[in-house]
């Protein structure tokens, strides 16, 4: 078998895979191929960039990205550093969830006869990014699709924290503000499993005080800055981790909850129990209810509000 199929080194260089050389003979076959690539870059650290990424990148006709400026700054890195010279002629094209809708409402087929690539500013896309209309775009006209693995926030705060856990949940961003917000932690604090939160530095601070009001006794885990210099890791309840970063938020945050016993179904929330004019300890009875929690410890962390 030849030793490109497997993907072996030749000549310094890795050959070509058995998809990528059936690709080039269907184009020569039919005279053009549909494909788009979603490719993941580094969260912090450029050195975990794929071999298979940088080499979509530097085949690359037409460049989708959610900030130009960014993609552009990371081929610049990566002639720098790599063995990389791209495409004479690259088109890139802003492609950020403001205006993901309209360009797809004005997208034909035909754009794809070309070697297209999707990237975000860091990570995965589709993930808290956009990317994911695009994926539905393909499948919807027979636009053959491919997304690379690599750096992922989500999964690498997942097994950093610790969590003995083999399932999760995944919410990203928060809404920033309102009942569905409150409504949206609530679902996060008791869905029974690990869940994972993104949080921007502007209101870190604030999720930690709710999370605290809350369920003060939860074990939570924080990553900052994953992969980058200053990484850190933050075990420890809301309000221990509070103290720890003693008004420090500055940095990308990933918040890991441990998991809980699964809330039952209800409409109401912790908040709605406490504002009614009742004794604590029947508030505490109802809120145990609903959360699963252990109605005296649910006593006593009331005692503390």
């Amino acid at each position: 078998m030849p030793p490109f199929l497997h993907g072996k080194r030749e000549n310094g260089r890795y050959c070509r895979t058995y998809r990528q050389v059936q690709k080039t003979l269907q184009h020569e076959l039919r005279g053009t191929t549909s494909l788009l690539q979603l490719l993941p870059t580094p969260i912090g650290n450029i050195g975990d960039i794929s071999l298979r990424v940088i080499e979509a990148l530097k085949e690359a006709d037409t460049l989708l990205c959610e900030d130009t400026r960014v993609s552009k700054k990371l081929l610049h890195i990566l002639q720098e550093r790599y063995d990389f010279t791209p495409k004479e002629s690259q088109t890139f094209i802003s492609l950020h969830s403001h205006n993901e809708k309209e360009f797809i409402e004005k997208l034909d087929p035909s754009f794809f006869e070309q070697n297209v690539v999707y990237v975000s500013d860091a990570g995965m896309p589709g993930v808290s990014d956009p990317g994911q209309a695009l994926v539905r775009y393909c499948i919807e006209h027979a636009i053959e699709y491919d997304v690379f693995p690599g750096a992922n926030a989500l999964l690498t705060a997942f097994v950093a924290s610790g969590f003995v856990e083999t399932q999760m949940l995944f919410f990203g961003f928060l809404d920033h503000k309102g009942a569905s917000r409150e409504a949206g932690l609530q679902k996060a604090l008791y869905s029974g499993y690990t869940t994972i939160l993104y949080e921007s530095p502007h209101r870190l601070e604030k999720l930690l005080l709710e999370i605290d009001k809350a369920e003060a006794t939860r074990e939570i885990f924080l990553a900052k800055e994953l992969t980058k210099k200053f990484q850190r890791y933050l075990h420890g309840t809301a309000q221990e981790i509070l103290k720890k970063l003693d008004g420090n938020y500055k940095g990308e945050w990933v918040v890991v909850l441990k998991a809980s016993e699964a809330q039952n179904e209800s409409a109401v929330s912790q908040n709605d129990i406490l504002e009614l004019d009742l004794p604590k300890k029947v508030q505490a009875k109802l809120i145990a209810k609903i959360t699963g929690e252990n109605p005296k410890a649910c006593y006593q962390r009331l005692l503390s509000l």
